[in-house]
């Protein structure tokens, strides 16, 4: 047990060394970000003029929330893993893994976290220098509960980014190109997952169903749980629907990985 462990150990240092190498295209990529971040504030303070409330949520709440998102989105998003992974099946570099006693899943899986590991601390010095400029406009509630209830939801949220993008690397069995699905997933990810707007101000029948998708819990989920969009109740529910999900998608992981090694052994790769 701790042999098998200690090999995903060395996937996550060689992760944490290749990341490091990039810390600075990481390190822009957050400060470019802000001006992102300029634009939400500028256009949402629009949006507010005159209003007390936009569904529900002052201006500050909503700020709050597209901040909480930008350091989501470095913490715990699939940046380009599903490319990854299809250039090492594309290049034959998948076969190296087959004559090993080792997990490809949680092979990339130690990867992925590494890299996040290091974006993640790395947005905090954008943020850190922006912070005096954008603290008045901060709201966070003060529960203690969401603290509690954010850590597992966070987590989940990681592994349904984590596996949607490793599937969609599985492609490559059977699409040598999947940069158009890849493309179209981020799309309906920015959209349903809370990037564009707060998923609150759908219709009530549009955001019960979105209740019900992958994408809510991508990176509305633990943003609404921290800046208080969603109550105790519905948390509960939410992180239970979650880790159905986790669940759903390793078994399409694991599946995609059976068909598609048949594949790649029938024609000889």
């Amino acid at each position: 047990m701790l042999r098998a462990a200690g090999k995903y150990r060395q996937a996550f240092l060689l992760g944490l060394q290749g990341s490091l190498v990039y810390r600075w295209n990481f390190a822009v990529r957050g400060f470019f970000s802000l001006f992102h971040l300029a634009a939400v504030f500028i256009l949402w303070g629009a949006a507010f003029a005159g209003r007390e409330q936009v569904g529900g949520f002052d201006l500050r709440q909503t700020l709050t929330y597209f901040t909480t998102i930008l350091f989501l989105q470095f913490l715990i998003s699939a940046f380009n893993e599903d490319y990854q992974i299809s250039e090492e099946i594309r290049q034959g570099l998948i076969n190296q893994f087959l004559l090993k006693p080792i997990n490809y899943f949680l092979y990339r899986l130690s990867i992925f976290a590494a890299a996040r590991l290091v974006s993640g601390a790395l947005i905090l010095l954008p943020l850190a220098a922006a912070y005096p400029f954008i603290h008045d406009a901060m709201a966070f509630p003060s529960e203690p509960w969401r603290l509690v209830a954010a850590l597992p939801a966070l987590v989940l949220s990681a592994l349904v980014q984590f596996t949607i993008a490793y599937c969609f690397g599985l492609l490559t069995f059977w699409f040598l190109e999947i940069q158009g699905l890849v493309v179209l997933s981020m799309a309906v990810e920015a959209v349903l997952g809370g990037q564009i707007f707060p998923l609150d101000l759908l219709p009530p029948a549009l955001h019960e169903v979105a209740r019900f998708l992958p994408f809510y819990y991508q990176m509305y989920f633990p943003a609404a749980i921290l800046t208080g969009r969603i109550g105790p109740a519905e948390a509960s529910e939410g992180l239970a629907l979650q880790a159905g999900w986790v669940v759903l998608l390793l078994l399409i992981a694991h599946a995609l990985w059976v068909r598609g090694l048949r594949r790649h052994t029938a024609v000889g790769g």
